[in-house]
C-alpha cells in the first residue's frame, strides 16, 4: 500500500468513474485500474463494486477511504512541516545572550525574527561570555550574544559577528562625590573600591576595562566580583563600589545609580553574535540574517 493507491481510492470514491478519476489523478485508466485492484488484492476486500453501468463504494470501501483522506491530509501536514523546518521557518533555537544585550540589541533582533518566524519556538539563556562560548561548543546553544574575542578552543570553532559598538561608562552610587561631574577621567577612579565580574566569565570586556585603568595608572582593587551586569549594577546601587560598563546599562535609568562618561572617551567595546562555524541549521542561518551590521564607530 502507498500514497498513490491512497490518493486512487479516494479520488475513485469521489469521482465513481475509472475514466474520470484517473484523468484527475493524471494517468492512463489501465494502470489507475490495476492499482485499485492490487491495493484489493493487498487487503483482501472488494472496496468498489463495478458493474458495466456504474460503481460504487462498497462498506469496507466506506470505511477505507475515510481513512485513506484522514492518512492523506496527515501526509501532507508531514511533508509541509518537513519543508518549513528545512526552511528555518519552525523548529526551536537555544540562544545565549550576556546581560548588556537585553537593552537595546536583544529586544530589536528578537521582534523581528518572530514577527518574520513566528512558528520558530527561541529559548532565551542568559550566561557570561565564557559560558556561552563553551555551551557553542558544545551544541547547547545555537547563537550567543557575547563579547568577543574569543580564545582557546571556542575561537576555532566558532564564527563571530559584531553586531553593535558600545561606549564603556563608569557606574556610581548616585550619592558618590563624583556623580556631580558630566563626565570624569578614569584616574578620578583609582582609589575606589570595584565591583566586577571574575575575567573567566567575559575575558575581553574585563581586559579592556582593566586596560583603561592601568592606561590611568593604576590597578582596580576588586572588593566584589558577581557575573551577571544586573547584579553589578544592584551592588554599585548599594555604595559597595563603582564599576565599569558597557553603555547600553544606562537604559535602566536608575535613580540610585549615577551612569557618567569618561573622558576621553573610554574604547568602544563589541557586542558580538557567535555561532558554529559551518552549522548546517537553517534556522541559525535565518537568525543570522537579521542581525544588525553596525556603524564602524557608535
Amino acid at each position: 500500500m502507498n500514497l498513490h493507491q491512497l490518493r486512487y481510492a479516494v479520488a475513485l470514491a469521489e469521482e465513481l468513474n475509472f475514466s474520470r478519476a484517473a484523468l484527475r489523478e493524471g494517468v492512463r485508466q489501465p494502470p489507475f485500474s490495476q492499482q485499485i485492484g492490487k491495493l484489493e488484492e493487498e487487503l483482501g476486500v472488494r472496496l468498489f463494486e463495478r458493474t458495466t453501468r456504474q460503481v460504487r463504494l462498497t462498506p469496507a470501501g466506506e470505511a477505507f477511504v475515510a481513512e485513506a483522506r484522514a492518512s492523506l491530509a496527515h501526509a501532507t501536514r508531514a511533508a509541509e512541516a518537513a519543508r518549513r523546518v528545512g526552511r528555518g521557518e519552525a523548529g526551536r533555537l537555544v540562544l545565549g545572550f550576556v546581560g548588556s544585550a537585553t537593552y537595546f540589541t536583544l529586544p530589536k533582533v528578537l521582534r523581528h525574527f518572530r514577527t518574520r518566524y513566528p512558528s520558530v519556538q527561541v529559548e532565551l539563556r542568559e550566561l557570561s561570555t565564557a559560558q556561552q562560548a563553551e555551551e557553542l561548543r558544545q551544541g547547547l546553544l545555537d547563537v550567543g550574544l557575547l563579547h568577543a574575542p574569543l580564545a582557546g578552543l571556542a575561537a576555532e570553532v566558532l564564527t563571530t559577528r559584531t553586531v553593535a559598538h558600545e561606549l564603556l561608562l563608569a557606574a556610581l552610587p548616585a550619592h558618590h562625590q563624583q556623580a556631580t561631574r558630566t563626565s570624569l577621567p578614569m584616574s578620578a577612579l583609582a582609589t575606589e573600591p570595584f565591583v566586577m565580574f571574575p575575567r573567566r566569565h567575559g575575558p575581553a570586556l574585563h581586559d579592556e576595562i582593566t586596560a583603561l585603568a592601568r592606561a590611568a595608572g593604576f590597578q582596580p582593587r576588586i572588593v566584589q566580583e558577581a557575573v551577571q551586569m544586573q547584579t553589578i549594577i544592584g551592588l554599585v546601587a548599594a555604595g559597595i563600589g563603582v564599576s565599569i560598563v558597557p553603555a547600553s546599562l544606562a537604559r535602566q535609568r536608575r535613580a540610585d545609580v549615577a551612569f557618567r562618561p569618561l573622558s576621553p572617551a573610554a574604547r568602544v567595546v563589541t557586542l558580538d553574535a557567535a555561532w558554529r562555524t559551518g552549522d548546517p541549521n537553517p534556522i541559525v542561518r535565518n537568525f543570522c540574517s537579521l542581525l544588525p551590521t553596525p556603524p564602524a564607530h557608535p
